[in-house]
């Protein structure tokens, strides 16, 4: 039952977000926002799918235990280009408010991003082994969620300035999704029922493409 619910969840999930993000790409060629916006999506939902794609033939064959390399190796690709997203996001952020200066926000994301990237990157991570060490997974996740806070703060603050109706909720998004993937990081090895968090996660990124979508929508008029 649960290779099936799981499976199916992952699936609506992908072809969700890259569909809504394809669009937003085709339709907003002449709005660098929602292109961006667009991008993002698509970077979401393909960076995923290393790994949900890979979880999901596992399920419904052998088991998680016998696909452990290709699970790691999509947990990693998946770490990059979560992190990727934040940046894209972040210039979602400075578009829609016509930011022109603020360069130390740019300079912070780009530090807090390298920093990632580059801590996902080190051996001691053990991707691929099913015994990889808790410590790391806390240690590459401080700037991921230092980045996930900054952007969390600039949309909280310029939505309320701006009276951003249809961004109001961004911030939120975000916090939710950290809210249910930071147990997961920290516990999901010792109680494995926490991985379940992943999937209202998921609906939150979900919930941040959608806000993204319907914005266009209405502006564009389509």
């Amino acid at each position: 039952m649960q290779a099936i619910m799981e499976t199916l969840f992952d699936i609506v999930y992908l072809v969700t977000v890259i569909t809504l993000g394809i669009l937003m790409i085709k339709r907003g060629k002449e709005n660098k926002q929602y292109l961006l916006f667009g991008i993002m999506a698509v970077t979401l939902g393909l960076g995923d799918s290393f790994h949900l794609i890979p979880r999901a033939y596992a399920l419904c064959t052998t088991g998680l235990q016998d696909y452990t390399v290709a699970l790691g190796i999509g947990k990693w690709i998946t770490s990059v280009t979560m992190t990727i997203f934040y940046v894209i996001l972040y210039y979602v952020w400075r578009l829609r408010y016509q930011i022109q200066d603020k360069n130390i926000y740019t300079i912070s994301v780009y530090v807090l991003a390298i920093v990632r990237i580059a801590l996902c990157m080190f051996p001691q991570n053990a991707w691929t082994s099913a015994d990889a060490p808790i410590s790391w997974g806390i240690i590459r996740n401080i700037p991921f969620a230092l980045l996930g806070l900054l952007v969390i703060v600039l949309f909280y603050q310029r939505t309320r300035q701006h009276q951003d109706s249809a961004f109001k909720y961004m911030w939120l998004t975000i916090v939710l999704s950290f809210a249910f993937y930071i147990p997961v990081v920290l516990w999901a090895d010792v109680v494995p029922m926490v991985g379940m968090l992943m999937i209202p996660k998921t609906c939150a990124y979900v919930w941040t493409v959608w806000i993204g979508y319907s914005d266009m929508k209405k502006k564009l008029n389509y």
